[in-house]
């Protein structure tokens, strides 16, 4: 293999080999509308159910608690304001952590702007929540499974004993596929290429017993809680590699463990001036984010991108603005120059150890440039 690498599977892992095998032959025979009566109909929708059992199985929920959308973004915003909804008469109060997706964060400010109230958890430096919760009653909680940016992963359990008979929400979109997700939770959303599926494929988990409504307009599919038609060679792709993932995920965590445990310890050893960020022990097992002073992070990301590293800088859902990264903003950390390497299942050592025998060099040539 060669030194450059694709190091930002946090965005999007690159499509399992296990998905794209099933891909092509759901495609050629999960075209039909499953809801319909005919061979072909209930061809895709034993393909369907059969997507949504895997799903479950590697989830560890029961197959009539999970719901295909799509996308990731859009079963945050379904799991979000339907438990409100289900909530409108007891609370409607939403409490999120400071450090939540953009997804949750949107979704709070259309239930504001629509007469709903938001407060906000804070967090410590490494990007834990507070299990410290606001007096008086709640319509939800929303605490995510592991932080996107840093890797942190979240006291949910901790959260949910506080929050009581409060329903918390649990955005698992990083955290599904990597590593085991706790309990504790009424509600939670994934999303397919984050674990090597297909784009645009996303699943809504809600518990039974979770006082869901539908916040949206409905629609007349097979499931209630989605609107539109099932991608179904998408769905059943997805479950593929969600399975695959499941299976390798032990042995690929203790490896990208010892990569992670690699780039932290040389990164604050070579380069100066850096912070290396999140926690380097509750977190998700592919991710590692630093900060370096004096560079500004879309110029180090155009540069590695040049020596052939794919890195990113900030929130992808943020870095076409010239705002900090909320998420670092609201640890207390270093916000500008910021990097966040994620890595694919098949990034090796040799990947990795490219990767960090440049860095030093191409923050001193950016620092240089800007006469520092």
């Amino acid at each position: 293999m060669t030194g450059s690498a694709y190091l930002d599977a946090a965005s999007s892992e690159p499509l399992h080999p296990a998905a794209r095998d099933t891909l092509m032959a759901a495609l050629e025979h999960g075209y039909a509308d499953p809801r319909r009566l005919h061979g072909p109909a209930r061809n895709a929708r034993l393909m369907l159910d059969n997507a949504r059992e895997v799903v479950a199985t590697c989830l560890g929920v029961r197959p009539d608690e999970v719901t295909f959308t799509p996308s990731g973004t859009h079963a945050v915003h379904l799991g979000v304001l339907g438990l409100l909804a289900g909530r409108a008469r007891v609370s409607p109060v939403l409490a999120h952590s400071a450090v939540e997706h953009s997804s949750v964060v949107h979704a709070a400010q259309w239930h504001a702007a629509r007469g709903g109230e938001v407060v906000e958890l804070p967090v410590d430096r490494e990007g834990r929540s507070s299990t410290e919760l606001p007096d008086g009653p709640l319509g939800l909680v929303a605490v995510q499974a592991a932080n996107h940016e840093v890797g942190t992963i979240q006291p949910v359990e901790q959260v949910a004993e506080a929050a009581g008979e409060t329903p918390l929400f649990m955005d698992a979109c990083a955290a599904a596929g990597r590593v085991a997700l706790p309990d504790g939770w009424a509600a939670a959303a994934v999303s397919a290429h984050k674990w090597g599926g297909p784009a645009g494929v996303g699943a809504l988990v809600v518990r039974k017993g979770a006082r869901w409504r539908q916040p949206f307009p409905g629609d007349d599919r097979i499931d209630e809680r989605t609107t539109g038609f099932e991608n179904v060679p998408g769905a059943l792709a997805a479950a593929a590699a969600l399975q695959a993932m499941t299976a390798e995920r032990d042995d690929l965590a203790a490896r990208q463990h010892a990569l992670v445990d690699e780039i932290r310890t040389r990164v604050a050893a070579t380069v100066p001036d850096v912070e290396v960020v999140g926690s380097a022990d509750h977190r998700l097992p592919h991710l590692v984010t630093f900060s370096c002073l004096y560079v500004d992070g879309e110029a180090l990301v155009a540069e590695l991108d040049r020596r052939g590293f794919g890195v990113a800088s900030g929130s992808a859902c943020t870095a076409s603005t010239l705002e900090p990264s909320h998420v670092l903003a609201a640890m207390g950390v270093l916000t500008h120059g910021n990097v966040r390497v994620s890595l694919t299942r098949d990034v090796d050592r040799t990947q990795v150890d490219a990767f960090l025998d440049v860095l030093p060099e191409v923050v001193a040539a950016i620092r240089a440039e800007a006469g520092l």
